[in-house]
């Protein structure tokens, strides 16, 4: 049969719409994802995890609507390592970025790293982060360059300004719109109402096709703030009165997805990015019933509140106490949305049988590693967590008050550039222990207080060999090892 070119180019056309209009239909159904990511929030912060002097309903009805997660974890304790993970799926070592970035570093995520946001792009997402970046303050590192269409917020974490607690050589705060300063040392009590009404406005304007909406809140990591209607309301102080203007953006999110007839289809995760920053004190939130905080490896500093809502796709009123982890979301979600995973190796799993409550659904994970910068300092498998020689930090004495961290009286004035676990300790008022290595039965033991080890050397046994695994994979300086698989993080001279 001949054909002519008026029939060819006619087939042409018909075919060329009808991918179109899949492309369309598959865009409909693509989830919307909202990632709200608090900084420095405790486990027992939220009132569905425990908290009695704080009221966070909104949080809660997520919780009763959606599923808690009392097992979540962060790859690393601490601010820049944290978000690495999250956004790449892998553990923080692994892509060369560990503890927290300031205003004098060098490094920043590399271009060769394929973040959530970038993966979401290609399926046709818009993309936005308000908040706290802190994966590189440098232009090669912005935002804009890895995924996301839109950014507000700041570079790194709020006391890298004139008001660190103790620094004072600090240069102004910097408030960015996209990859331009627009205004310095911002007010901090405005911050989360701020990135609120940006992250409404974004959804507004894009209601009718997929999003990503990124929030990593700046509260309550110190210097803490809350705006004037928060102010004295809670039972908890200040922090308290943060959190609960928190509990107030999640609210503000959550109306504005039914006002715009979006709930059905968007995924929404709150979390924490890390255990609370005890050398603070009042001014710091709680992990009970867990063991130390942020820039520690026990569970206070690694697992965080999280709930995760999505109607008729997450059961409600659910309790899931199966691991999870924060490299687990970009697999997971990259799954949800059709998306590529990256070429380069991830250890994130995907862990949709867990979030969605199939029965019988376990961690796929054999086991789960918790690194502070390069030193694999535990890891977990099942109930059991076994901790290996190693030094942290503790509160010592009484806590910081006012703002002020532990000791503050007896604190002399420190860079902000000096590094290690003794500058840490120095800057913000710990003191420095040890640990033997010690095992735990997280079940019957949530406070790592009893070491169970001679008890249970098969267990040990078995933790040390998938330990000595991970090593030759990802490196640990305790044992000076360097991983065949770890990668260089981006670095500008």
């Amino acid at each position: 049969m001949i054909v002519s070119s008026r029939g060819l180019r006619f087939c042409f056309v018909v075919t060329v719409l009808a991918h179109l209009s899949a492309v369309f239909a598959a865009e409909a159904t693509l989830p919307n994802i909202v990632l709200i990511f608090a900084d420095d929030l405790g486990y027992s912060d939220v009132g569905c995890f425990g908290a009695n002097d704080i009221r966070t309903p909104s949080i809660d009805r997520l919780a009763k609507e959606g599923t808690r997660f009392t097992n979540f974890y962060v790859s690393q304790p601490v601010c820049t390592a944290s978000r690495a993970s999250l956004m790449t799926g892998c553990y923080a070592n692994r892509i060369g970025l560990a503890g927290a970035l300031n205003h004098t570093s060098k490094v920043g995520i590399h271009a060769d790293e394929v973040l959530l946001p970038e993966l979401l792009r290609q399926r046709g997402y818009a993309t936005a982060i308000f908040g706290k970046w802190h994966l590189g303050h440098r232009p090669e590192f912005s935002p804009l360059r890895h995924g996301f269409q839109e950014f507000r917020g700041i570079p790194y974490s709020n006391d890298n300004g004139p008001l660190h607690p103790v620094v004072k050589t600090i240069p102004s705060l910097p408030w960015i719109s996209g990859e331009k300063t627009i205004e310095l040392d911002p007010d901090q009590s405005q911050f989360t109402q701020r990135l609120t009404e940006h992250a409404i406005q974004f959804m507004e304007r894009h209601r009718e096709r997929p999003f990503f909406l990124y929030v990593p809140l700046i509260m309550p990591h110190v210097p803490i703030f809350a705006s004037k209607r928060f102010q004295g309301k809670s039972g908890r102080g200040l922090y308290g009165d943060v959190v609960e203007e928190l509990d107030w953006s999640v609210d503000e999110i959550y109306d504005a997805l039914g006002r715009l007839g979006l709930q059905d289809n968007t995924l929404v995760i709150f979390t924490s990015d890390n255990g609370p920053f005890l050398s603070y004190g009042e001014h710091a939130g709680s992990a009970t019933p867990f063991r130390e905080g942020k820039l520690t490896t026990f569970e206070g500093g690694v697992r965080t509140p999280c709930v995760m809502w999505w109607p008729k796709h997450i059961p409600p009123g659910r309790t899931c106490d199966e691991p999870v982890a924060s490299i687990d979301l970009l697999p997971t979600i990259a799954k949800l949305a059709g998306a590529e995973l990256p070429r380069q190796p991830i250890d994130g799993l995907d862990v949709w049988p867990i979030l969605s409550g199939q029965p019988d659904a376990k961690s796929p994970h054999e086991s789960l590693l918790f690194f502070s910068g390069d030193e694999l300092q535990a890891i977990r498998s099942g109930d059991w967590k076994l901790h290996f020689d190693h030094d942290y930090l503790t509160v010592a004495g009484r806590p910081g008050r006012a703002g002020k961290p532990a000791n503050f009286e007896k604190m002399q004035p420190r860079s902000i550039e000096e590094s290690g676990i003794r500058g840490i300790a120095s800057r913000h008022g710990y003191e420095v222990r040890r640990i033997e290595q010690s095992l735990f039965n997280l079940k019957d033991d949530p406070g790592e207080s009893r070491n169970v080890a001679k008890e249970n050397p098969q267990v040990v046994r078995r933790l040390e060999a998938l330990a000595e695994k991970a090593r030759a994979d990802l490196g640990d300086s305790l044992n000076n090892r360097r991983g065949s698989g770890v990668r260089t993080a981006g670095r500008v001279e």
